[in-house]
């Protein structure tokens, strides 16, 4: 028996778990949109937008078809494009940069700090600098919550404000998070995420949703959403995409925000004991005084002479599984190169991109499989 357990794999984010903890409540909320078959823009995608205004403190919501719709929608609603330059840290998903240069702008790519993985306000001044000699018109940033975890809002908002810059908040993994005891949702002009079914708050399928307190981004985004239509279905007035949110899944998230809250709990009691137990072997993600995370990864640093490769090998064969989110930094991958970077260079974002590596994590993760977790962890760095 024993054996079986040790070898039983640890589930490294359990959706399951969720789909049974909320069972007919999903297959109702599922069976009203297949009742009234409005699958698109129908009554539940109202209902959600107003859900997560009311849950973050955001004035509008548009909820759209993936994260990546999210940011993209916000740059063309604000008419971002050729000459413009965008900053963004290197160490994220390739969608942040990725919508800058669909967008026809130029991402400029900035360094992290390297205790949260979040941009570096002072790599941020050099990209804008980096931008500026250039030739470029740095028009704003996208920040990114990077694991959960929020980025220093203030001090991107001084260095935004002071060199003209509008803010577009990438909280794609940290939905739910807060920032000095505000959740994510209303910093910066705006604010994108996304429901991917692994993050903390996700739908089945793709889903996303921009949050705004301008009440004109917000109409301008509608637009967007729908082909860039004005009052007319077929007098469109600015360019758009298909970027709607389905009615199913609108329903879908309806429920799971009703649990959000006891889940992001749950995930800070799992991260909680990963630290009590792991900080001294590793180095252990740490939360700034203020914040709160929604722990969408748990990231570790590996000590220098642990092989990283080996590390995961070691865990795999306790059934304990592993991910590396990133192994290379944007400005590392074939498709983003030849993008500028700050001034300075990059270097904490390539040094994390050699020694990162993801722990199992999500609400449903207990006690028992933590402790399998853990001792595979200190096992595998002995």
């Amino acid at each position: 028996m024993n054996q079986h357990l040790r070898t039983d794999p640890v589930a490294f984010i359990d959706v399951a778990a969720q789909r049974r903890r909320l069972g007919a409540k999903i297959d109702d909320a599922v069976a009203r949109v297949l009742a009234h078959c409005q699958f698109i823009n129908g009554p539940e995608v109202t209902q959600l937008e107003a859900d997560l205004a009311a849950f973050c403190g955001a004035k509008h919501v548009v909820a759209c078809a993936s994260g990546t719709d999210a940011l993209l929608m916000v740059l063309m609603a604000q008419g971002i494009g050729p000459g413009d330059a965008v900053i963004c840290p290197s160490f994220t998903f390739c969608a942040t940069g990725e919508v800058v240069a669909l967008a026809g702008a130029t991402p400029v790519f900035a360094d992290v700090d390297e205790a949260t993985f979040n941009i570096s306000a002072a790599s941020l001044k050099q990209a804008i600098a980096t931008a500026r000699r250039l030739g470029l018109r740095a028009k704003a940033v996208i920040p990114v919550d990077l694991f959960g975890q929020s980025a220093d809002h203030d001090a991107i908002a001084e260095v935004a404000d002071a060199e003209g810059l509008f803010v577009l908040d990438d909280a794609a993994q940290s939905f739910g998070a807060t920032y000095k005891g505000r959740r994510l949702g209303t910093f910066g002009l705006a604010t994108a995420t996304s429901f991917f079914p692994a993050k903390p708050l996700g739908c089945f399928g793709d889903g996303g949703a921009i949050f705004t307190d301008d009440a004109d981004l917000a109409e301008r985004l509608r637009s967007v959403r729908v082909h860039g239509q004005g009052s007319e279905k077929y007098d469109n007035v600015r360019l758009g995409l298909t970027g709607r949110l389905d009615t199913m899944q609108a329903a879908i998230l309806i429920e799971k925000l009703k649990i959000f809250d006891d889940e992001i709990a749950a995930r800070n009691r799992v991260a909680s004991r990963y630290f009590d137990a792991l900080h001294n072997i590793v180095t252990a993600p740490r939360v700034a005084d203020g914040n709160v995370s929604v722990w969408a990864q748990y990231t570790i640093r590996l000590p220098q002479d642990i092989d990283r490769d080996a590390f995961a090998a070691a865990l795999k064969a306790q059934g304990v599984p592993t991910a590396i989110y990133y192994p290379k930094s944007m400005h590392q991958q074939t498709a983003y190169k030849h993008f500028p970077v700050a001034d300075g260079g990059l270097p904490v974002s390539e040094r994390l991109s050699q020694d990162v590596i993801s722990l199992p994590m999500h609400a449903y993760l207990d006690e028992a499989a933590q402790d399998r977790v853990i001792a595979a962890v200190r096992d595998a760095v002995a």
